[in-house]
């Protein structure tokens, strides 16, 4: 594997521009319409304003489905921000190959990775000797599906009970470039979660070691036991009578590290018996991944995804309004 550097991780020039053409020019046998932007906006905004006629409900039909381009990129994100000179296309025939799953919402795809929303309740990966449907296997029969020769490989995880962003590598190699290089590539990750009771500080950070005993709870050390070292940081975003919504950003992506972490504040994550709770208000671990943020391996090109924060976590603090 070739280490990182200048000019970082981005393949030889001539090969990526030969394939990226190569790539864009299938792509060019469908037919698009064109809507160039002229003055800064939001995509949903955008359309609502340049499909004259259609509806709210008809334009994200289009977004989800895949259908939406901007600067020639798949865009589904309803937010994603455009500035002039872009170029807003809409592909006048919808795509044989769909990704439909009640788990899986597929965010992003190109020729090298795909990221994807996964709801709580399914594992990323299978367990030795499971045979529960997971993320993987999804994706796996998405990709086969479009002819390709070859699975998706698991970049990071999300708990079974967390929903939120994963992303996945098309090719091994790329697979190998995050897991040497993720501190350089990863920029940003982010989660929300319901917390019990009323968080003590606005904002703050919790740092430890953490590993696993033989039932494979995973416990933390103030000092330096043997484990791997984990950092949290955290901001309170609300208070409630019972609860604390609390934003949570790590420099480090340690098993079950945010979860014992706000066990360790003594505000374990509502549900999440494992660690702590008390209560379980809405039948689920109250952790969601919303933002992730990194630099294309391949193209270097900076990539920021965020959902919205399930409406259900917003729901349990109104409903223990102070």
């Amino acid at each position: 594997m070739r280490p990182i550097g200048r000019p970082f991780f981005i393949l030889h020039s001539s090969f990526f521009i030969f394939f990226m053409n190569n790539y864009f020019n299938q792509k060019a046998t469908n037919k698009y319409t064109d809507y160039p932007v002229k003055e800064p906006s939001e995509l949903l905004s955008f359309l609502l304003t340049n499909l004259s006629g259609t509806s709210r409900t008809r334009i994200k039909e289009l977004l989800s489905q895949r259908m939406v381009y901007v600067d020639k990129k798949i865009t589904t994100q309803f937010n994603t921000p455009l500035r002039p000179g872009m170029l807003v296309q809409i592909c006048n025939k919808r795509h044989k190959h769909t990704l439909n799953s009640r788990w899986v919402k597929l965010v992003y795809e190109d020729a090298f990775l795909i990221v994807v929303e996964k709801a709580n309740g399914i594992l990323t990966n299978a367990l030795p000797g499971s045979r529960t449907q997971t993320v993987k296997d999804i994706l796996d029969e998405y990709v086969k599906r479009q002819n390709r020769a070859f699975a998706v490989h698991t970049v990071h995880r999300l708990d079974r009970e967390t929903s939120g962003l994963l992303l996945f590598a098309k090719r091994r190699d790329i697979q190998q470039i995050f897991m040497e290089h993720w501190k350089k590539i990863v920029t940003d990750r982010r989660y929300i979660a319901v917390c019990e009771g009323q968080m003590e500080k606005d904002q703050g950070t919790v740092q430890s070691w953490l590993t696993d005993n033989r039932m494979f709870v995973t416990y933390s050390s103030t000092f330096d036991n043997g484990g791997r070292e984990a950092i949290t940081h955290y901001r309170t975003l609300r208070r409630s009578e019972g609860y604390s919504l609390v934003e949570l950003k790590l420099d480090t992506g340690r098993k079950n590290q945010i979860r014992v972490h706000m066990q360790d504040l003594h505000h374990s994550i509502a549900g999440d018996y494992k660690y702590g709770a008390q209560t379980n208000p809405i039948d689920r671990i109250c952790l969601h991944a919303f933002r992730l943020c990194f630099t294309h391996p391949i193209t270097g090109q900076p990539l920021r995804f965020e959902t919205p924060y399930p409406s259900a976590f917003t729901d349990i603090l109104k409903e223990n309004k102070k």
